[in-house]
This record gives C-alpha cells, structure tokens and sequence, in this order.
C-alpha cells in the first residue's frame, strides 16, 4: 500500500468515526430507576453497572449518551426506549 492510499484509507476512517451518532436519554418523574435499567440493559445492551451509572447521570444531570454508534443501529434500538415510555432522541 503506498503512503498515499494509506492516508486516503485514514481520512476514510476518521470520516466514519465522525459519521458516530448518539442516542441521549433524558430525565423523567415517571420511570423508576429499576425500570430504566433493565431498559437500557435489553435495549443497548449495557451491563448492569453501566446502565444503573447512566440512570444516575441522568437524574442528576438531566440527560445522557447510553449509546453510540451509526444512526441504521440506533434508530431501531432508540424506538425500543421510546416504546418502553423513556425520554430519548438521536442526536
């Protein structure tokens, strides 16, 4: 590969890096901090501690990123907690 293809191969990858969209969740008074959990454990596959630290932030900060990723992946996982009663959009 000569030192230009490589650079091209590069600036293709940083492309897709910053092509990253995020799903952000927002704080609610109606959902239970178990509900949210276990939410984002099914829906954004998260292990336990990273959903209940996201749960936390989101109380006390008002939102959160609990995913990222391409918005094909998101969209989907993004209607899942929007249909589980969650506040969250796709930024």
């Amino acid at each position: 590969m000569s030192a230009k293809e490589k650079i091209s191969e590069e600036l293709l990858l940083q492309e897709e890096v910053l092509k990253q969209n995020e799903i952000v969740l927002f704080n609610d008074d109606v959902n239970t901090f178990d509900h949210v959990i276990d939410t984002l454990v099914y829906v954004c596959e998260h292990t336990s501690e990273q959903a209940e630290q996201c749960a936390l932030l989101v109380h006390y900060k008002g939102k959160c990123t609990v995913k990222t990723g391409s918005y094909d992946d998101l969209e989907p996982r993004c209607s899942k907690l929007l249909q589980a009663g969650l506040s969250a959009e796709i930024i």
